[in-house]
């Protein structure tokens, strides 16, 4: 494929994120009268140059979106086809095999990794792709070609649920790509198996984010009794329960995912201490309280709360009432695994709003350890949006 030929000017001052290493352009930057948007389709590949014609780089657009241009090769002007993939691929790797000793990680995370819009799960012999917006979807089979050729997977997966391609009208569901790919995949973290269902699971099927604070759960959980909310296939109780924990009960609304939790405890010999409780989190947490259960432990590891900016009011009354809710299970003494996945909620108030909790729960928190995201999901300097995951131990006191 050619570089780029046609040029997308933006207007005076609009080019200071991008020297600053920023990736996105906005629609309300564009010099509209020297390229109209409607000049652009989905895909198409162009120069991005500030008023006086400097280049800026390389971006494919998205017309239609908010963010109606993303760059892949800044301050280059090159093509965005297989020897780019490859390029982007090999350097991607090659961190990922340096924090890694095994095949199990997230290999490419978008704009982190150069790839805008594309995020790839490795799974050892298996890959699940998503291509998150209509621009890159038109560029999908080049990039497949690379990761046969380079890595020779088994089956490669492409996954369509992900909130940008509903919301831009794009075809959701899983679609074979190459070779086969059963429907629970192999994998490894922290020395413990699990089966992914990367067919109908959430998202790829795995949460490989918060890798790192499962493994710190180590020296909290020997002997203890453990909840695990909003454990989807178990990632945190079974890892729990691998590190010692003498029992551990997982709770989610999903019989699927429960279903994959005793999966994942019987492939581990650990289900005579794992058990599974479906319900919403809060009513069944409320009714757990009012039974007077309580536990040594408690996992909160709940979907984002706060998708736009404009809901962060609401979200952080929905982490205070779960974490109040967590708190009136936990024994005096026991600690409280508060995890985020939402962007727009800083650290800050994730740990107000754990502490706003401790004072309508009538007890005392202290902060013991914080965790983000693991290595496979960098975070690039220049674009804060990259940075979303946030996992607080906290002790009662």
């Amino acid at each position: 494929m050619a570089a780029p030929a046609a040029d997308l000017f933006l207007r005076k001052g609009a080019d200071r994120r991008l020297r600053g290493g920023h990736l996105w352009v906005y629609s309300n930057e564009i010099d509209t009268v020297r390229t109209p948007l409607g000049g652009f389709a989905a895909g198409d590949l162009v120069c991005v140059r500030d008023t006086s014609g400097a280049l800026l780089g390389s971006a494919y657009m998205e017309p239609q979106s908010l963010i109606c241009a993303r760059l892949y090769a800044p301050g280059e002007r090159c093509p965005f086809d297989q020897a780019l993939f490859r390029a982007r691929l090999t350097t991607a790797l090659a961190g990922r095999v340096q924090a890694f000793d095994k095949p199990f990680y997230r290999l490419v995370y978008g704009d982190s990794d150069n790839l805008p819009g594309i995020v790839i799960d490795r799974f050892g012999d298996y890959l699940v792709v998503q291509c998150n917006n209509e621009g890159v979807e038109r560029y999908r089979d080049d990039l497949i070609a690379v990761l046969v050729a380079e890595l020779q997977p088994r089956g490669v997966l492409l996954r369509g649920d992900s909130r940008s391609r509903r919301e831009q009208g794009l075809a959701g569901g899983a679609e074979l790509a190459y070779g086969e790919v059963p429907e629970l995949v192999p994998l490894e973290e922290n020395g413990v198996q699990f089966l992914a269902p990367v067919h109908g699971g959430q998202k790829t099927g795995w949460f490989y984010d918060h890798r790192m604070s499962r493994a710190r759960l180590a020296p909290w959980v020997g002997g203890k009794t453990v909840l695990d909310v909003y454990s989807y296939i178990g990632g945190w109780g079974i890892q729990a329960a691998a590190f010692g924990a003498a029992q551990v009960c997982c709770l989610d609304s999903s019989a699927q995912a429960l279903e994959g939790v005793t999966v994942n405890a019987r492939l581990n010999g650990l289900q005579q201490r794992v058990t599974t409780l479906r319900g919403s989190a809060p009513e069944t947490m409320a009714t757990l309280a009012a039974e007077g259960r309580q536990f040594d432990v408690v996992i909160l590891d709940p979907p984002a709360f706060i998708q736009r900016s404009k809901d962060l009011k609401k979200g952080i009354t929905a982490y205070r009432r779960i974490n109040e809710l967590g708190l009136r299970l936990l024994r005096p003494g026991g600690l409280l695994v508060s995890g985020s996945c939402s962007m727009h909620l800083s650290r800050a108030d994730l740990i107000l709003a754990m502490q706003q909790a401790a004072v309508r729960a009538g007890c005392q928190l202290r902060v013991v350890e914080q965790g983000a995201q693991g290595p496979d999901h960098p975070i690039h300097p220049a674009i804060p949006e990259t940075e979303y995951l946030k996992a607080i131990f906290a002790r009662r006191i």
